[in-house]
């Protein structure tokens, strides 16, 4: 997952475009960037790490225009060093920058079509580099070659082509030298892709485009509605939007983990409150445990922060128990499901959560997490629970089992990682040491989160039940993402990293 923003006003850009980034840090804390245009003029600026620790003020009153983009980027597979920072640029036609939320599925025959066929060379790994050279060769050919202008229709027409040609999962936001800001969303409508206005209807309204509602909300956008699946968004420079469906066979399939753990719990997504759908998550939940344990002897509902907050209360509501804050978060420590190897997020975990004894002692506790993945956390907080004087500890996971790999830009382990792949629910809670373990049924996730819009009657959920929305997936490209993410394969990589950074610090 990853993070976009784009924005054209009457004034500089710059800092309006790194406050929203700040907002939407969650969805990425490997690296930042920030591209804006200045007349004909563009100025990046792009690196690893933190929005807060990538721009300093020397970074920012350089970054004149008034309009840009910005990308925060979560590592996906085959997406780890600097140089695959966002957003990628290219200066044909016209000057073309872009940035990317999700994963093209068939990234690597695109990559052979544009050397052999479109001669546009890559200088990186990434599939958004791909993304963004398929537009270039698209967008070349639809430009008027005796008035070298460019209509929205032909932007639309280049978009139409691009659709046609790429697969998988993509909000785009793109940067045209010139002319504005271009937005498309594939026709799944997998990752998410809000647009809004600050002055309606003025001669100087000032347009934004981001992944979550919340960041036009703190920057004081009014949200227009969701860009929808295979459309394509063009804003001019005097602000005027411009929109068009370039896919006739479109259906809304948004990521259902998106509900889960991905998103702000204050967003609104394709017409779906999170918090909501988050509050009805821990409702069915809490209701599945009634009926299957009646005479529960569970004292207290404590949440793993921060996502399960929002269901565990609604559990406790539901079980008539207390709800208690039982851990207290160290807020400076990233999210340890996106960190890329198993020490290091051992590692994390402790240090990222402190247990309250006070909770805890002589107490049977029901411990609530968003999911279980690996399990690592779940392990390590549970064992924090019983050193803390838990008599016993109950865990409830407001997903059901994780058992098949995301390929639409979670970068979810390897199949062979994910814990509830071939296990029971007795033998998961066996192995992160809870005395008794519940999941939430897909059925009534899907009914939790489809309650806000029911409209939606697809989700992609292929991380629970393995059905890819895309169609294309099959069991050799299973076996290809799995080779590379697997943890010992990330872990070499990042020590080869590690050794080339020290090698150019000698030389």
């Amino acid at each position: 997952m990853c993070g976009l923003v784009g924005m054209i006003g009457p004034g500089h850009v710059n800092q309006s475009i790194y406050e929203a980034l700040t907002v939407i840090q969650h969805r990425g804390q490997d690296a930042a960037g920030i591209m804006t245009c200045e007349g004909t003029r563009v100025h990046l600026r792009k690196d690893l790490g933190l929005v807060r620790d990538v721009f300093h003020h020397r970074h920012m009153a350089q970054l004149l225009g008034h309009y840009g983009i910005g990308h925060v980027r979560y590592p996906t597979a085959g997406s780890d060093d600097r140089a695959e920072a966002q957003p990628f640029y290219v200066n044909s036609p016209f000057g073309l920058a872009l940035a990317h939320n999700g994963n093209l599925t068939n990234a690597d025959t695109l990559r052979d079509e544009l050397f052999r066929e479109d001669l546009r060379q890559l200088n990186t790994g990434s599939d958004s580099e791909i993304l963004l050279n398929v537009l270039a060769h698209e967008l070349r050919h639809k430009v008027d070659s005796g008035t070298l202008k460019l209509r929205p229709e032909d932007v639309f027409s280049a978009v139409r082509e691009v659709f046609k040609r790429c697969r998988g999962a993509y909000s785009v936001v793109v940067l045209i030298v010139g002319y504005g800001l271009l937005a498309f969303r594939d026709a799944n409508g997998i990752r998410p892709l809000v647009i809004g206005q600050r002055r309606p209807g003025s001669s100087e309204a000032s347009v934004m485009l981001a992944s979550e509602s919340v960041a036009l909300d703190v920057l004081g956008y009014q949200v227009i509605g969701d860009v929808d699946p295979g459309e394509a968004v063009f804003v001019d420079l005097y602000g005027g939007i411009h929109r068009e469906t370039c896919v006739s066979e479109a259906q809304c399939s948004p990521c259902i983990f998106e509900y889960v753990y991905l998103a702000r719990p204050d967003s609104m997504m394709d017409g779906i409150a999170v918090y909501k759908s988050r509050l009805r998550m821990g409702e069915k939940l809490g209701h599945r445990i009634a009926q299957e344990w009646p005479d529960h002897d569970i004292d207290v509902v404590i949440p793993v922060p921060d996502t399960s907050r929002t269901a565990a209360l609604q559990m406790a509501n539901v079980l008539d128990l207390k709800y208690r804050e039982g851990f207290i978060k160290n807020r400076y420590i990233g999210r340890t499901f996106i960190m890329p190897g198993q020490v290091q997020r051992e590692r994390s975990i402790r240090r990222k959560l402190n247990a309250i004894e006070l909770e805890f002692r002589g107490k049977n506790v029901l411990l609530v997490d968003d999911s279980i993945v690996r399990g690592t956390t779940s392990r390590e907080i549970i064992q924090m629970a019983r050193h803390a004087g838990a008599r016993r500890v109950y865990f409830a996971s407001a997903a059901p089992p994780v058992r098949y790999p995301n390929v639409y830009g979670i970068d979810m382990p390897a199949a062979e990682e994910l814990l509830a792949r071939d296990r029971s629910v007795e033998q998961v809670a066996q192995e992160i040491g809870a005395d008794r373990l519940f999941y939430q049924t897909l059925d009534d996730l899907v009914e939790a989160v489809r309650f806000g819009n029911p409209a939606i009657t697809r989700f992609d959920t292929s991380c629970f039940d393995g059905t890819y929305v895309t169609g294309d997936i099959n069991d050799d490209y299973l076996a290809m993402v799995e080779a590379r993410r697997r943890d010992d394969v990330k872990q070499a990589k990042e020590s080869n990293s590690l050794d080339s950074t020290e090698q150019a610090s000698f030389f």
